[in-house]
Formats: structure tokens, sequence, C-alpha cells
């Protein structure tokens, strides 16, 4: 396995990736969400690229115009799918035997994969995906429900409940914000299950039980969906230790099942 650095064109801005080389005819693309770098946070994409390369499976990051070590207008995750398709051009031709290759994106990354319906790709790995059209509404009745559930679980809490350190007009707001209805789906929501149903390859969607961004999905998404798997003690990145490994299993699992086809 060999990591090496290349610089690609998307619509006359350069672009930086890096590969990480492996012997396997199915590979992973990295989409970075938000302004985050190929690196990831904490390097957390850079270890996983090279873990997942040890595994047999290449895979190709890049930095999306604007970000990172890329030139160019940074347009946000709605205008980066020609970034995306580039790099997917990029990453066949620099690895000929490839035959398929499979998407992996967390948060508005995986939101940029549905809503260009996973075109050029075999497989898509949806993480979190963002769902929030307003960042300054109020956070989803899901995710207050279930940040009251935490704290009633947790002692320290309940002392400071019983001690008078909790201020009751913002335990009763909370309690209302609980008790609000679901949001009707928003239209990005709308687009992006609507791209997600053009896709013709297996979508694989997963959530972190203690992220924001994972719970306002679920409360716009049908929980049901058989597509969707769950790590109730992971926060957005998937930085714990045993996330990290969830995370790999998943992704490695999901690569398996494309290189069997």
């Amino acid at each position: 396995m060999s990591r090496q650095h290349l610089t690609f064109s998307c619509e006359g801005s350069i672009l930086a990736a890096t590969v990480d080389e492996a012997a396997g005819e199915t590979g992973v693309l990295i989409v970075t969400g938000g302004n985050e770098t190929r690196a990831g946070a904490f390097s957390g994409q850079s270890r996983l690229a090279a873990r997942i390369a040890a595994a047999g499976y290449p895979v190709f990051r890049f930095d999306r115009r604007g970000t990172g070590d890329s030139a160019g207008k940074n347009g946000g995750f709605r205008e980066s799918e020609p970034d995306i398709r580039e790099a997917i051009g990029v990453f066949r031709e620099i690895m000929p035997g490839l035959k398929q290759v499979v998407g992996f994106g967390n948060c508005d990354a995986a939101s940029a994969l549905m809503l260009m319906a996973g075109e050029g790709l075999d497989g898509l790995i949806l993480a979190n995906p963002w769902t929030i059209e307003n960042e300054s509404a109020a956070p989803p009745p899901e995710f207050v429900r279930a940040r009251y559930a935490e704290k009633i679980r947790n002692p320290r809490e309940l002392l400071r409940l019983l001690t008078g350190k909790v201020s009751l007009r913002g335990l009763a707001s909370g309690l209302l914000q609980a008790m609000r209805p679901a949001p009707a789906p928003s239209s990005l929501v709308q687009d992006m299950a609507a791209g997600l149903q053009q896709f013709g390859g297996k979508a694989t969607i997963l959530l972190a039980g203690r992220d924001r961004t994972a719970q306002a999905f679920d409360a716009c998404w049908n929980s049901q969906d058989p597509r969707i798997q769950r790590c109730d003690g992971a926060s957005h990145a998937f930085v714990e230790p045993d996330a990290q490994e969830w995370l790999y299993q998943r992704i490695v699992s999901v690569l398996a099942g494309e290189q069997a086809r």
C-alpha cells in the first residue's frame, strides 16, 4: 500500500487530492463535509483511508474548490457536484483496475451525494446527512427529547435539579420544545429523497446516536428505512474509538458486498 498526492482540474480551478493505493477492484471516494479538508476531523479520514487501503480497497480523497489546498470559489455542498464528478473520473483514470467505486460522505457531503443521485458511483455510504436549511431554527423535538433522556440518566443532572441549580423556566421551555410535532420535510429533504430514489446502486445510511445532525435527519426521514444503521454512542465525526471501529467495519462490509457482485 502506498499514498500519493496529486492535483486535478475542475472548471478552471486546481484541486488537491490524495489516493491510498491498493490492489482491489472496488474503491472508495471520500467526500468531505462542510469546509473540512480531506484529512477530516482530527485527521480521521486520513487514518480511515489508510486502514481501508490496508484491507485491499483503494481510497481517493480531495479538497473541493475553495477549501484546504484547492483553489477556486467555495460554493458549498449544493455546488460541489462538478468537483465530485471530476474526482470520480480521475480516480478511475489513475486506478484503471477499478470496477466499482463507492462514495462515502459525512454531513453535507452525504447530502451532496444524494442530490446528485450518486451518478457515476456504484454504491453510497451516507453518514449523518445534513437536512437543516435554517441553522438558526430550534433543534428538532427528537434532539431535545434525547438530550433530556440523557440528563435523566445522569445522577449529577438529577442532583442539580433537586438542589435548585437548574432553571425551571429553561426546563419548561425545553419540555415545550420536546412536545412540538416534527416539522414537515423541507425542500432540501425532498430533493435528497428524490435523488436517492433515482440511484440505481445500493445505499447505506449511517447515523451517530449523539449527533444533532443525525437526529434532525431521523426526524424528517422514514425511521424504519432498512438502509439505516445506528451507532448509539457516536458523535458526529465518529471520533470515539468504538465508533471509529464501528464505522470502519460498516464501510468494509459494504465494499466486500460490492466486490462480490
